[in-house]
């Protein structure tokens, strides 16, 4: 089955690759990827699946079916195209294309057991938490395995990620001429300020793998007005979905602080809450032993720690991995500038077809060997039971 996998797809290589290409033109950011979803959909269209185009409140999320029999297990295939301001620097536009290719090969080829496919195509993954809206809206929960690729420096897959929370804080003061009567102010900078100071200081308290990050996105207005206002932007990370809860009490009391040393008060204003993985390693030693097996390049163990992803909410669900394959060189930093270079490189176009045939062979030992499955599921399960006992 595998040897057939790799020559169907190899015959569908030109396609695949034109496809990442032209997503690669056209880089689209979160919620606009217009052009990136439509070219996906008539793909899996054209190809006998029934595509649903828009779901819920995402114009730009898709789900595509293929139904073989009655009854059997249902595979998810899952995909993000959207792009950074600087373009394609995470890689998006090769998982679409290797998405739609592993689950057309596993259409032609698996005829001896009953199945379900399921494609989506999930928008906004660069810090909009695409996934996320789509779960609360009842999607992404049709599946009882989800499966990922995504490009990188190697081929591996990951471990562990940071649950993180995201938050916008806006303090408001009272306006005043700066240099004719400051006293007369409160300034909602100051406020901005010291919140940032604080959390430098929570710094020295926290555990190694907490991240804690800010920057200013409104800082109030010229030199010689006491600002009435200053926004600031704030995300707040750790491996531990337990102690995250407790980091946000800590930065909540921070930002009261602040509001309290000078007499504005603070509001915050949170964004979606991206959980960290369960990871299943008997799948992720499954996407491994066929990434040997189609030889994809500089093969690596997983990954102990990863950033932040909304894939995690979903693995948080269901049994899911992801596996990345190498296209750019060793340690080469996602969203950088290496990365838009190399999109649409030989190397690029490879991955794309590494990440089809591994996708698609990982969902036919799981249809042909039901028993691969059910242990998966197990692990799953087991893991699930310890992440909420330690939350």
């Amino acid at each position: 089955m595998k040897e057939e996998i790799g020559l169907l797809l190899e015959k569908e290589r030109e396609r695949l690759c034109s496809m990442s290409d032209k997503i690669f033109d056209r880089p689209e950011m979160a919620f606009q990827e217009v052009f990136a979803s439509g070219i996906l959909e008539d793909y899996l269209e054209e190809k006998g699946f029934q595509v649903w185009r828009g779901l819920g409140s995402l114009p730009t999320a898709f789900r595509a079916e293929y139904k073989h029999g009655e009854g059997g297990p249902a595979i998810g295939l899952l995909c993000e195209y959207d792009a950074l301001p600087q373009g394609h620097a995470c890689g998006h536009q090769m998982q679409g294309p290797a998405v739609a290719g592993a689950a057309y090969a596993l259409k032609e080829l698996i005829k001896e057991k009953a199945f379900k496919l399921v494609v989506y195509g999930t928008p906004a993954e660069e810090g909009r938490g695409g996934k996320v809206i789509m779960l609360e809206e009842g999607y992404l929960q049709d599946m009882d395995v989800a499966l990922m690729m995504h490009g990188g420096p190697a081929t591996q897959t990951d471990i562990h990620s940071m649950a993180k929370v995201s938050a916008k804080v806006t303090f408001h003061g009272k306006s005043a001429h700066a240099a004719l009567k400051p006293e007369a102010g409160r300034s909602a900078l100051d406020a901005l300020l010291l919140s940032f100071q604080g959390i430098e200081f929570m710094r020295e308290h926290v555990r190694e793998d907490t991240g804690i990050h800010y920057t200013v996105t409104d800082a109030g207005g010229p030199c010689n007005v006491v600002p009435q206002t200053a926004s600031g932007e704030f995300g707040i990370r750790s491996y531990d979905s337990a102690y995250l809860d407790d980091l946000i009490l800590r930065f909540e009391n921070i930002i009261k602080g602040a509001a309290l040393m000078t007499e504005t008060t603070g509001e915050i204003q949170y964004g979606k809450r991206i959980e960290g993985k369960i990871p299943v390693m008997k799948l992720n030693e499954l996407l491994m032993k066929n990434a040997a097996y189609y030889q994809a390049p500089n093969l690596q163990p997983d990954r102990e720690k990863t950033g932040s992803t909304d894939f995690a909410n979903v693995m948080y669900r269901i049994p899911g991995a992801c596996i990345r394959v190498a296209f750019v060189a060793p340690g080469t930093s996602s969203h950088s500038q290496e990365y838009v270079e190399a999109g649409k490189s030989e190397q690029a176009h490879d991955a794309v077809l590494y990440g089809a045939k591994i996708l698609a062979a990982t969902a036919a030992d799981l249809l042909l060997h039901p028993e691969l499955l059910q242990e998966i599921q197990q692990e799953f399960a087991l893991r699930k039971i310890q992440k909420t006992h330690d939350r």
